[in-house]
């Protein structure tokens, strides 16, 4: 059963358009991210959802009850569903227990046990309940938003950028607890990220949204696998894109001749674009590696240390002249100026010319 159905959603501010015919669907008990660049429609999708704004034209289904278009209008306070902004929006006079309380019925805002059981959810210790949101880091903010968003055991939840605003250590651990708490109680995800490992790591199902549409929607690994455009290989994960001629199953680029994934369109032939993931190149000092036909050599021309990885530049060199980058994991980077041989692993993927 479909916990949420999105039919040919358009939205605009003005005449401004931000959503361009939109459809969704997310199962029951699922966790879905919305993935994209910075205004392309993903908060306002969330809006729409959660009837802050309203579609022209589109409808919107929670479970089976239809809550907008064709005449519909449910207001946001009574699609059961449950809302985690961006800053958590805390009601910074009220404690934690108070906050959490304002989305429980009234016949529980006093009750202390849900509220102990709320912030366990969470991972949070029941002392914390007397504080202020001021008193709280950003992470605990936004445990406590969820736990304020979960209280009513809403049938879906939406989170709008919840991890954004904190340091890279913080956003992980507690996007951690907030998916955990989320499966520990069965409910319907929908999160809009700009972060791509986030979508991928966080979400039974991603959705790439650009320009007001949904690019590609499927399981993390199709999307990051076999994409169905360039523009969605480069945004969903690093990748690395070169001129390449295909000729049957086999396309020729900079890295040699290399085998190709099925092509969509069935084409045989022709100029396009090769992309592969830097996971499937590896990358040996040329004088420690034994030389292989297919290999191609390169010299590494800037160098980016980041700790866990390094940020490479290669050029490659003839007879097919390229400028790659190339991210290398491990504390063995080669340095600049030493040369070096790429080997790839696995199919490319190629895309036609326009």
């Amino acid at each position: 059963m479909s916990a949420l159905t999105v039919r040919g959603v358009h939205c605009g501010y003005g005449r401004v358009p931000v959503l361009a015919g939109i459809d969704l669907d997310i199962a029951d008990g699922s966790t879905t991210a919305i993935v994209g660049p910075s205004g392309c429609g993903k908060t306002t999708l969330l809006r729409v959802i959660a009837g802050f704004e309203s579609p022209d034209p589109g409808t919107v289904f929670i479970g089976d009850r239809q809550v907008c278009g064709d005449g519909v209008w449910v207001p946001p306070h009574r699609r059961g569903l449950g809302y985690v902004a961006q800053d958590g929006a805390l009601f910074p006079h009220l404690t934690v227990a108070q906050n959490i309380a304002f989305g429980l019925p009234r016949s529980q805002r006093r009750s202390r046990s849900r509220i102990a059981e709320l912030l366990e959810l969470v991972s949070l210790d029941p002392a914390f309940a007397d504080r202020r949101p001021d008193q709280l880091s950003g992470g605990q903010q936004q445990r406590v938003s969820l736990a304020r968003a979960v209280a009513p055991r809403p049938g879906l939840v939406l989170l709008d950028e919840p991890f954004s605003a904190l340091d890279a250590g913080l956003r992980v651990s507690t996007r951690a607890a907030v998916a955990a708490a989320l499966a520990e109680q069965g409910v319907t995800t929908l999160l809009v990220t700009h972060d791509q490992a986030e979508a991928l790591s966080f979400a039974d199902q991603v959705g790439v949204m650009r320009a007001g549409r949904l690019s590609q929607v499927g399981p993390p690994r199709q999307i990051y696998e076999t994409p169905v455009d360039l523009a969605t290989a480069a945004f969903v994960g690093d990748a690395v894109t070169l001129a390449g001629v295909l000729a049957g199953s086999v396309v020729e680029c900079a890295l040699g001749s290399l085998p190709v994934q099925p092509v969509p369109d069935g084409r045989r032939g022709g100029a396009g674009t090769v992309l592969l993931r830097p996971e499937q190149i590896e990358l040996t000092d040329l004088a420690d590696s034994a030389p292989d036909a297919s290999d191609a050599a390169g010299i590494v021309e800037g160098a980016d240390y980041y700790g866990h990885d390094t940020m490479l530049a290669i050029r490659l060199d003839e007879p097919h002249p390229a400028m790659i980058s190339l991210r290398h994991t491990g504390t063995d980077a080669p340095v600049v100026g030493a040369k070096v041989r790429l080997r790839v692993r696995g199919a490319a993927r190629w895309y036609p010319a326009g």
